[in-house]
């Protein structure tokens, strides 16, 4: 799959400017951003893109903010390159250390994730991604069912793995991504993780102790009651690819109309993770 790199050139006086802007382009198609030093980068399929489109969406917005932005085509070999040269490990709470394989290992760290990214979404970097691996920290995973919807790279499952989960299901409708995630998991020996190309149309029928959901809020607000249904009386269901204003109160109204009882969330630069009960 090809991808479509569209650059903004940005001039904000508030950060909550560009916020607005990048919420936009979510809700467009696009699933990554990257800050730059003038702007950001915006990544969508190409086969979700159309400049006229986007145009009409964003023409609103130059009447209270000043941007302009250019397309450049990044055909999938070139899209490897690039997360390639910008891939460096992270780590979260001293506990997990994310890699990649050209990377050396460190195994003071309790958890170690080697990840080969390719153009799937989800290395750690990103906020959404960081705040999950860092409730998952707190979280007892042993002996439990999981369920990963939106999985990208695999990482929240194979930290599942490692954290003693017995049964995994990682979902996502990029077939790079289920790919991707196939081979993360056979680099870390996190045998059993069951991956299935879709959406929330191919969840098993069956129910689970934890869901795992880092996608964005219009399709976590359409997946959410099958996640309520999916989830076991007791069962954890951890989101995040939201802003706190206004998605974390949308959001949470619509969980608690499912019975999901909010319990608390995380925030890193107006990004936002949240936790709930069943």
């Amino acid at each position: 799959m090809n991808y479509i790199e569209l650059l903004f050139t940005t001039l904000f006086q508030e950060d909550y400017q560009q916020d607005l802007l990048i919420n936009e382009l979510a809700e467009a198609g696009c699933d990554t951003f990257e800050e730059v030093d003038f702007g950001f980068k915006a990544y969508i399929p190409s086969t979700d893109f159309s400049k006229a489109d986007l145009d009409k969406r964003l023409e609103p917005f130059h009447q209270i903010l000043s941007f302009s932005y250019e397309v450049n085509l990044i055909p999938q070999q070139n899209w490897n390159a690039v997360w390639e040269s910008n891939f460096n490990p992270i780590q979260i709470k001293d506990q997990v250390w994310v890699r990649a394989t050209f990377h050396e290992p460190q195994p003071q760290y309790p958890f170690e994730i080697v990840i080969d990214p390719k153009m799937a979404f989800g290395t750690g970097h990103h906020q959404t991604t960081a705040m999950m691996l860092d409730f998952m920290l707190d979280t007892v995973f042993t002996g439990k069912k999981v369920l990963d919807m939106g999985c990208g790279t695999g990482i929240l499952a194979i930290l599942a793995f490692q954290k003693g989960a017995t049964a995994i299901t990682a979902i996502d409708y990029d077939p790079v991504c289920c790919e991707s995630t196939l081979e993360n998991a056979a680099l870390n020996h996190a045998d059993g993780i069951r991956v299935l190309c879709g959406s929330k149309e191919v969840i098993p029928n069956e129910t689970f102790d934890i869901i795992l959901a880092n996608i964005n809020r219009n399709i976590l607000l359409d997946q959410l009651e099958t996640y309520a249904q999916k989830l076991k009386s007791g069962g954890l269901l951890f989101l995040s690819g939201f802003y706190e204003v206004p998605d974390l109160e949308i959001i949470k109204s619509a969980a608690a109309k499912l019975q999901l009882g909010y319990q608390q969330h995380k925030n890193s630069q107006s990004w936002v993770s949240a936790k709930f009960i069943r």
